[in-house]
């Protein structure tokens, strides 16, 4: 079965945020980390610290949702961010521990 994901990367805690939508996190992220798109918003900003995702079964609730995040207001994106990774660590580093949290 195929997920989707909506994410957010970030340059550093409290800086820019950049919020996503894809079908394979993995490979998106180490996008985003190895500036694979030198001009893109993500390359400019050094934005290459996963730090928020939420994962779908259906891409059209997942694209949905990113719709939703980009309308927020910054301080409920950070008030978001922080509930459920207070520290802005970068969850992309311990993968599988990560990942397998946050699923459960």
């Amino acid at each position: 079965m195929e997920h989707w994901y909506v994410y957010i990367m970030t340059n550093k805690p409290d800086g820019v945020l950049y919020i996503g939508v894809t079908d394979n996190i993995d490979e998106r992220v180490k996008e985003h980390k190895l500036k694979v798109y030198p001009k893109s918003f993500t390359a400019k900003f050094n934005c290459d610290k996963l730090i928020y995702f939420e994962e779908f079964e259906d891409g059209n609730k997942a694209e949905k949702r990113e719709r939703q995040f980009k309308k927020w207001k910054r301080g409920w994106k950070i008030k978001f961010i922080e509930e459920m990774n207070p520290n802005w660590t970068d969850l992309s580093l311990n993968w599988n521990l990560n990942y397998n949290k946050l699923r459960n």
